[in-house]
């Protein structure tokens, strides 16, 4: 799959986890991590290795939720709150795990608002994650009056990116050092399964080939996350997210990538007569037309669930 052209990041989409994924290509199926077997819920130093590894994984797969979002605004899809969760659903989250997903799910829907430019929204979204992030005791590295006015505005788009990646790498270095790698992955999970959700309910209002393949091709992203997720087996709640992502892996089995080479493209470099070829690799879905939709009843169930463990 070629690519996506990178969208301009003029909101604050990119805090937190958004900010560390974006579409750097795609991994192909049979890279695999290193998962440590019979371990305690306690990190220790191997688990905190597998999961980094699992976070740097996702940081080279992922489309940005900014990016999914303009891709769906060009199919001219309207605007609609009804795919996003209601920024109070915060008043739900008691515990410090329910938390850490919240805020990924919220600053996914985020995106999607900074795409449609609903300023009104965005504050109310901007106001739940911040309290998320004070709870989570990551408050500290999120300059929140700083990046509001950066968020509402098209200018300073620079200094909103550069402050927005540096708050995340640090509340992302400060959760893995202090041994809250968890709490990492969960805001990862809650992007990716409301990035998801956001792709699959738009393609049944508005069917389009190009979000037919992005959803297909989560399921690289989908086997990474999964293994991340199983090294928390074991624990309450993440044995209630991975019974929901055993739905999805049932699905996901299913589809298939294949990568094929594509014909190598001649470019010049700047001052130079000498061709330079670019050799690239382009992945396929196979994925039925039935497989999409028992995909898109699941993520929808699975989503749903999740958002009210």
């Amino acid at each position: 799959m070629q690519k996506f052209l990178k969208y301009t990041f003029w909101t604050l989409v990119i805090i937190f986890v958004l900010s560390i994924i974006g579409c750097n290509g795609c991994q192909k199926q049979n890279d695999t991590i290193n998962i440590p077997q019979n371990i305690s819920y306690q990190e220790d130093t191997e688990i905190y290795v597998a999961n980094k590894a699992v976070v740097d994984k996702i940081v080279n797969s992922f489309p940005s939720p900014v990016e999914v979002a303009a891709i769906i605004k060009d199919l001219d899809v309207p605007f609609s709150k009804k795919y996003l969760v209601s920024p109070d659903i915060i008043e739900n989250y008691d515990t410090n795990v329910k938390k850490a997903l919240g805020l990924g799910v919220l600053s996914a829907d985020l995106g999607y608002l900074n795409v449609y430019e609903r300023t009104t929204l965005i504050i109310q979204y901007l106001s739940s994650i911040k309290r998320l992030a004070d709870d989570l005791r990551i408050g500290q590295f999120f300059d929140f009056q700083s990046l509001k006015r950066l968020a509402t505005s098209n200018d300073n788009l620079d200094s909103l990116i550069f402050l927005s990646l540096n708050s995340f790498m640090q509340m992302n270095q400060y959760l893995q050092q202090n041994a809250r790698g968890n709490l990492s992955l969960l805001m990862i999970t809650g992007v990716w399964i409301e990035s998801l959700y956001l792709m699959t309910q738009v393609y049944k209002d508005r069917p389009d080939d190009k979000l037919k393949e992005l959803i297909g091709d989560q399921k690289t992203l989908f086997t990474i996350l999964y293994q991340g997720l199983k090294l928390y087996k074991g624990d309450e709640y993440f044995d209630k997210i991975l019974h929901e992502f055993q739905k999805l892996d049932k699905i996901y089995s299913q589809i298939t990538i294949t990568y094929e080479k594509v014909k190598p493209e001649k470019n010049l470099q700047k001052n130079d007569s000498i061709p330079v070829y670019q050799q690239e690799e382009t992945s396929v879905i196979h994925m039925s037309d039935q497989q999409l939709k028992d995909l898109i009843n699941i993520t929808e169930q699975v989503r749903n669930k999740l958002i009210n463990l």
